[in-house]
């Protein structure tokens, strides 16, 4: 019976047959999964709801579309929603700022971000809605949008978001007509008191969809799924393997009765490699019972252990089937087995003689240092003929004997095999020898002439190699000068060893030249980077400087950043091509988000002078920073210009520093 398994299956039935039922709930899980998009680059976006990630199902589509437009049918304020699966490893905020950039969104509207593989979230609201504060949008966040996050509901997060802007904007009792309530998870839209929406949670009982081929043996991948998920993972691993273990203990300890300790030894490690994982796991599960609490992040890493050490295990297991069904095949056909096996035996006791017979011409032929790999192959040849043969007598009499102690004919077969191999390989090599070695004799040349030119070429890659490519170089430059000894006396040993170490250096070269290449294009493009980002903290510069009167702090923080990475980018740009290229990415996100949040301040900063009485020529001035308005800064204390003229109020003097105070956009981000 096959290792591992009762005697009626094949090994490890249960746990395959376990885990068969967990592939077809997992398939059919699977197959209510939308796509999954790959990553987005910050885009302009088509439409108010986006999702290129495949969030959102038809009902979810038209509940968020109910709740955005609700939202601006009571307050003219406007909610853009976009899904993706990944922020294309930019961190959360930058990828929003170019996207609502890009998108052109104004003033009166909000962006709810959301990339479901990366799972993380932006959230950002424009900072001239009226009564809607960075409080409010920290309460709609913690409260509302991540728990549905977490909980994998697409639509109900960006319903909350609606309903969280409109209790804000107009709270309960002002007259709006709209109120949305967050309870248990669950979004219950009023319009009218006719509406209501229902919220559905998308996370199955096992806390999360599985995808059908994820690789339980892979720890970074087995991190990205819900911890709900890899608690229930974990237990029924556990289970599935205890199974298979004592399954597979019963089927050893029948094997190595029948065949003996050593026919079973590759299948007693494997079991007991496989049995001292098991208890490990073992464990790390009782820790997780016990009464000492662990932090969600501690859990997490103790469970991804636990299932990738119980799936190695399995593997391995898995990996020794066919092998062990072999070992028994094997014993069932022995009688046909050793017949051929002397068939075998005869024929090479034929070719001996013949052999022999062209290594003595060889010898009239060549220098016996020419001759030395092949010199001892007619004697030794002689030597496991009769080990093969001594093997073929003895299986004979295992096979005789009653079932359940023939395991000795397994033993002696794979000897009088292996045995026949190497009669072979020793008699061929006595007969392509010749051949070989004039082949050796009008090659060698070439090879060390092609030897030398990677030689002089690993000099010219030296910076780009490592020890590596001067050790591959050192051995081949070795292999030339031995060859060049040995080019008369033993032309096929010394173009064999300048083969060898020449095919090592050439890998090694290959690797070297693919990193001078990329050092190039890392180098080529650090230089387009540094350039762009430059221009991008130019024009930051100069429009916050022009208008500095309205510009505030956030605005200022990021170009500061922006222009701080830039120097690190120059510095490091010989010695650390590739942190100087992370710095100069970060100064033009940086630099592009400053231009952005500075925009938005001029734009607010204009919106809130409109309804005021008219500062005449000086709002140029104003905005410029070269006068400070004393209104828009809170303060009403008099002073004149201090310049020709004068103006009398006092309610603007020149400045050299200032700004609003407005960072245009109140934005919340994270991971969930």
């Amino acid at each position: 019976m096959p290792f591992g398994v009762p005697s009626s299956a094949h090994l490890l039935v249960t746990h395959r047959a376990a885990a068969a039922f967990a592939s077809v709930v997992a398939a059919i899980m699977l197959l209510c999964l939308p796509a999954t998009a790959a990553a987005d680059a910050p885009a302009r976006l088509p439409q108010q709801i986006t999702d290129t990630a495949g969030a959102l199902d038809d009902d979810g589509r038209s509940e968020v579309q109910a709740a955005v437009d609700t939202l601006f049918d009571e307050h003219h304020v406007q909610l853009w929603v976009v899904y993706v699966d990944s922020f294309d490893g930019m961190d959360a905020d930058t990828w929003a700022a170019r996207t609502e950039q890009l998108s052109g969104l104004g003033a009166e509207t909000a962006l709810l971000s959301v990339a479901t593989g990366d799972r993380a979230y932006t959230f950002t609201v424009p900072t001239g809605i009226t009564n809607v504060t960075d409080a409010d949008i920290a309460d709609i966040e913690r409260d509302a949008v991540v728990p549905a996050l977490r909980d994998d509901d697409w639509a109900g997060a960006a319903v909350a978001a609606a309903g969280g802007l409109s209790d804000a904007i107009a709270p309960s009792g002002s007259g709006s007509g709209v109120t949305y309530l967050v309870i248990g998870g669950v979004g219950v839209v009023l319009v009218g008191g006719a509406v209501v929406y229902t919220r559905r949670r998308k996370k199955s009982a096992a806390g999360g969809h599985v995808p059908a081929d994820i690789d339980w043996t892979d720890p970074a991948a087995v991190a990205m799924l819900p911890i709900a998920t890899l608690d229930a993972r974990a237990k029924e691993v556990l289970v599935d393997t205890d199974n298979a273990i004592r399954t597979s203990e019963e089927e050893l300890n029948l094997a190595r009765g029948e065949f003996g300790d050593a026919a079973t030894a590759p299948f007693t490690a494997a079991f007991e490699a496989a049995k001292a994982a098991l208890a490990s796991a073992f464990t790390i599960r009782q820790r997780l019972d016990d009464d000492v609490p662990e932090t969600p992040e501690q859990q997490r890493d103790m469970l991804v252990e636990l299932i990738a050490t119980c799936s190695r295990a399995d593997r391995e297991l898995d990996a020794r089937v066919a092998e062990f069904d072999g070992m028994r095949d094997l014993l069932i056909d022995a009688p046909a087995r050793l017949d051929t096996l002397t068939q075998r035996v005869i024929e090479m006791t034929v070719r001996v003689p013949a052999s022999d017979s062209v290594l003595t011409q060889l010898k009239s032929e060549f220098p016996a240092s020419a001759l030395a790999s092949i010199d001892g192959n007619i004697a030794l040849a002689r030597e496991q003929l009769a080990f093969a043969d001594q093997n073929v007598t003895a299986g004979r009499a295992a096979v005789a004997l009653p079932a359940g102690k023939q395991g000795p004919a397994v033993v002696a077969i794979r000897a009088a095999e292996g045995a026949l191999d190497q009669v072979r390989e020793l008699l061929d090599g006595i007969d392509h020898a010749a051949d070989n070695i004039r082949a050796a004799t009008a090659t060698l040349p070439a090879a060390i002439e092609d030897a030398r030119k990677d030689i002089a070429a690993a000099d010219a890659l030296t910076a780009h190699g490592g020890a590596d490519l001067a050790a591959a170089r050192t051995a081949a430059a070795d292999a030339v000068a031995w060859a060049e000894t040995l080019r008369e006396s033993d032309p096929l040993g010394a173009f064999t060893e300048v083969a060898k170490a020449d095919a090592v250096l050439d890998e090694m070269l290959a690797t070297a030249t693919e990193a001078k290449a990329q050092a190039e294009r890392t180098a080529q493009r650090l230089t387009q980077d540094i350039t762009a980002a430059q221009a991008q903290i130019t024009a930051a510069t100069d429009f916050i400087a022009t208008r500095r009167g309205a510009v505030g702090a956030e605005a200022r923080t990021r170009l500061s950043e922006a222009q701080r990475h830039l120097d690190a980018a120059r510095q490091l740009s010989q010695s650390d091509p590739a942190r100087a290229l992370q710095h100069s990415k970060a100064a033009g996100e940086l630099s592009g988000r400053a231009l952005y949040v500075a925009q938005a301040d001029v734009q607010q900063w204009e919106a809130s002078r409109r309804p005021q009485q008219s500062s005449g020529g000086n709002t140029g001035a104003i905005l410029g920073g070269i006068l400070i308005d004393s209104m828009i800064r809170g303060s009403m204390g008099g002073g004149g210009y201090r310049g020709g003229g004068g103006h009398r109020g006092g309610s603007r003097s020149p400045g050299s520093f200032g700004g609003s105070g407005s960072s245009g956009r109140i934005s919340r981000s994270g991971r969930f």
